[in-house]
């Protein structure tokens, strides 16, 4: 996948709020402890510091979702992270993306923090962003 190919899935997945661009994926692709998991349909960027992994994107097509794709990638990303060291996963999430909390809940996520307004929505109010976490030497 290709930084181009990433920002077009980000932007047809995030089409509320401001999506990547092909040189934010490139920058974010040439630094230490990254990991790009999944496929152009639905993929996940994540990087791994000493022993916490983050989650910095996750991004599923319209047309793509509810296939698992999602949770596949994610998975992907957890042995991936596990296996460089990581020892918690981090995620911010917009607290009124219902299918993405139900994701992540499913996938061993506990909410563990709350950011306020934290994700502008151009004229409606800005989101609440809630910060998920969960411990990986649980298997997922």
């Amino acid at each position: 996948m290709t930084p181009s190919d990433l920002a077009a899935t980000h932007r047809l997945a995030f089409a509320n709020d401001r999506p990547w661009s092909a040189v934010e994926f490139s920058d974010l692709l040439a630094q230490r402890g990254v990991i790009l998991c999944g496929t152009a349909d639905s993929f996940i960027l994540g990087r791994v510091t000493f022993d916490e992994a983050e989650v910095l994107t996750l991004a599923t097509t319209p047309d793509h979702r509810r296939r698992g794709l999602a949770r596949t990638a994610l998975t992907e990303f957890h042995d991936r992270a596990k296996r460089a060291g990581a020892q918690t996963m981090f995620l911010e999430v917009a607290a009124d993306n219902a299918p993405a909390i139900a994701l992540y809940l499913a996938c061993g996520f506990a909410t563990v923090g709350r950011r306020r307004a934290y994700y502008a929505r151009g004229d409606a109010p800005a989101a609440d962003a809630l910060i998920m976490r969960r411990d990986l030497s649980e298997p997922t």
